[in-house]
C-alpha cells in the first residue's frame, strides 16, 4: 500500500462540488411536483446481475445528490466480488463471517446498499436527521435485492462529533464507510472526533475506508489532523477524468487498539 503524501496544490476553488460525470447511470424518471423534483436513476452491479435503484432530490440540496467519490467505492465493491484476490479491498473484507458496516454521512445510501448487496453485510446508513426520509426510501426501494443477497439495511441519524449519537449507534463495526465526507472545514473536528469515538481503542482492528475527490487545499488539514490519530494509507486511485488533473483517491484510515 502506498503511503499518504500531502499535495499542497490547490484546486479550481470554481469547481463545482458535483461536476458533470461520463457515463452516468440510466436515469429512469424525473419527476416535478412544483417544489421539488426526483430523480430516479438504477446503478447495475455486475458482479450479482442485478440493480440497485436510488432516488435524488436535486433541489433539497447536496445530500440529496449523487456525489462523484460514492460511484467509485460502489465499482471497487463490484469488483472485489468479480475479482477478490487482485482487489484493493481484499485485505480489509476478507473474513468467514457477516460483515458489520456503518456508513457516515450516507446521503442517498448508494454506497451503503451497494455494501449491503455485494457482501451480504449487515449495514447501517446514516447521514443527518433532514436526510433520514430519503435514505429511508431508497432502502426500501432495495428491500428485495438487498435481502436475496442476504444482507440488511438500516437507517439511522448520526450527527458528527455528538456522542449521543454514536451510543445510540453502537461501536461494534467492522468497517466504516465515506464517500465525499471531507468538503466544508467546520466538519473536519466533528468527523474527526467521530472516527476516533468509532475506530479507536476496543480489542480488534477497524478501519475507515474513504473515497475522496479532492477540491480545495484546505482538504490537506483534514489529513494532517487524521494522520496523527490513525493510520493513513492510499488503497486505490481513479485515473483523473478529461478536464480534471485529479481523480478519486481511495483511503483506510486504521484506528488503534
Amino acid at each position: 500500500m502506498a503511503t499518504l503524501e500531502d499535495d499542497e496544490a490547490d484546486i479550481d476553488p470554481v469547481k463545482m462540488i458535483l461536476p458533470d460525470e461520463e457515463g452516468e447511470p440510466e436515469k429512469l424518471t424525473t419527476v416535478g411536483d412544483g417544489a421539488a423534483s426526483q430523480q430516479v436513476e438504477q446503478h447495475y452491479i455486475r458482479s450479482i446481475e442485478s440493480t440497485v435503484v436510488i432516488r435524488q432530490l436535486p433541489s433539497e440540496g447536496l445530500s440529496f445528490q449523487l456525489w462523484p467519490a460514492a460511484t467509485t467505492l460502489v465499482t471497487l465493491l463490484d469488483n472485489y466480488l468479480r475479482h477478490p484476490s487482485t482487489s484493493p479491498l481484499t485485505a480489509t473484507l476478507s473474513t468467514d463471517r457477516k460483515l458489520k458496516i456503518l456508513e457516515l454521512g450516507s446521503g442517498t445510501g448508494l454506497v451503503g446498499i451497494a455494501a449491503a448487496v455485494t457482501l451480504g453485510a449487515n449495514v447501517t446508513v446514516t447521514d443527518l436527521p433532514h436526510v433520514i426520509p430519503n435514505l429511508k426510501f431508497n432502502a426500501e426501494a432495495n428491500a428485495d435485492v438487498v435481502t436475496k443477497r442476504g444482507g440488511t439495511v438500516d437507517v439511522a441519524p448520526l450527527r458528527w462529533g455528538e456522542d449521543d449519537d454514536v451510543e445510540v449507534i453502537g461501536r461494534e463495526f467492522d468497517l466504516v464507510l465515506g464517500s465525499d465526507v471531507v468538503y466544508h472545514d467546520h466538519l473536519f473536528e466533528p468527523l474527526i472526533k467521530t472516527l476516533r469515538l468509532l475506530l479507536n481503542g476496543g480489542t480488534k482492528r477497524r478501519v475507515f475506508v474513504m473515497a475522496h475527490l479532492r477540491r480545495w487545499k484546505k482538504d490537506s488539514v483534514f489529513f494532517k489532523k487524521a494522520k496523527k490519530l490513525f493510520d493513513v494509507e492510499i488503497l486505490h486511485t481513479d485515473p483523473p477524468k478529461e478536464g480534471s488533473r485529479i481523480g478519486v483517491v481511495v483511503y483506510a484510515f486504521i484506528g488503534k487498539i
